[in-house]
């Protein structure tokens, strides 16, 4: 049984997608299409940069989807067997919508731009930023956060449990900072400030995850073709209702991957193909489970 996953925000890096835009014509047409729709060249934000542009909220989110999406089209155009399931880290689940034709490409573009766009301006009105946390399991990082939350009355706590070993914490500086300190001296074995201007996944959203769910209202969603599994829920979501509803949680609550991988893993998947820029989500998989066939799109498509 073959799953898609489709990475998030991390991925982006300058020249993702240009091979693809070169080489097949279905994802040509994305690119082409996501610069129409956008009213400005995304694909040569993609292709050339430069990096601290491409590297801004706003304009990553819609950047990593419309190269995942055009990843898609181009194993489609060489005829790969379509998903039994689909799941994508935290900007990823708009992507995987898209490929369970829940979500047109159009529509899902507008929603990530706006998505990117709400976070940054989220960010600049309540500054924080993340962290990863290896070499500890959830608990002790939970009863860290806990603590520090109640020692400097500001936000810490897990924004991703992305697989075991490696978790991500997000808040306000000064908690972020203090939770830093107290995960070294539990034991972790690193605690690696990641190169992010705001506190995603948290209550620091709570702005933007509001009138975010305005736009989601305002956007159709269809019945999906094949399961998608939610990062809020670690389940599939298989109504538009649902969906909708997980969508409007995610800015604001955990990206539970590890119960996702372990879900696709206990229904049969038997290759997990990352469908979009480089192998973040297929060095996760091997985390969680090192039997697991994985394979990469930028593997798959490759022209060189």
């Amino acid at each position: 049984m073959q799953v898609y996953l489709f990475p998030g925000q991390g991925s982006q890096y300058v020249g993702m997608g240009r091979e693809w835009f070169a080489a097949f014509p279905a994802a040509r047409a994305v690119f082409e299409r996501a610069d129409e729709v956008l009213g400005f060249p995304l694909s040569r934000l993609c292709f050339e940069g430069p990096e601290d542009a491409l590297n801004e909220t706003v304009n990553t989110q819609p950047a990593v989807f419309t190269v995942s999406v055009a990843a898609l089209r181009a194993l489609e155009e060489r005829g790969m067997e379509p998903p039994a399931y689909v799941a994508g880290h935290s900007l990823g689940e708009f992507s995987a919508l898209v490929a369970a034709d829940s979500l047109v490409f159009e529509d899902g573009l507008r929603l990530v731009r706006e998505r990117g766009r709400l976070m940054q301006e989220a960010g600049a009105r309540h500054p924080g930023g993340m962290a990863a946390v290896l070499g500890l399991g959830p608990e002790p990082v939970k009863e860290v956060c806990a603590a520090v939350r109640e020692e400097t009355g500001e936000y810490v706590g897990v924004a991703n449990d992305n697989c075991p070993g490696q978790l991500v914490i997000s808040g306000a500086f000064a908690a972020l900072e203090a939770a830093t300190e107290q995960l070294r001296e539990r034991g972790a074995r690193r605690v690696v400030r990641l190169a992010v201007s705001i506190a995603a996944h948290s209550p620091l959203m709570a702005e933007a995850a509001a009138a975010f769910q305005q736009r989601l209202a305002e956007t159709e969603f269809r019945e999906p073709r094949v399961p998608v599994i939610g990062n809020a829920t670690a389940g599939p979501l298989t109504t538009p209702s649902a969906i909708r509803e997980a969508l409007g949680r995610q800015l604001t609550s955990p990206v539970r991957w590890t119960e996702s991988l372990r879900y696709l893993l206990a229904q049969g998947a038997t290759r997990l193909v990352e469908v979009g820029p480089k192998d973040v989500l297929s060095g996760l998989v091997r985390r969680v489970d090192r039997k697991a066939k994985r394979v990469t799109a930028e593997a798959l498509l490759s022209t060189s």
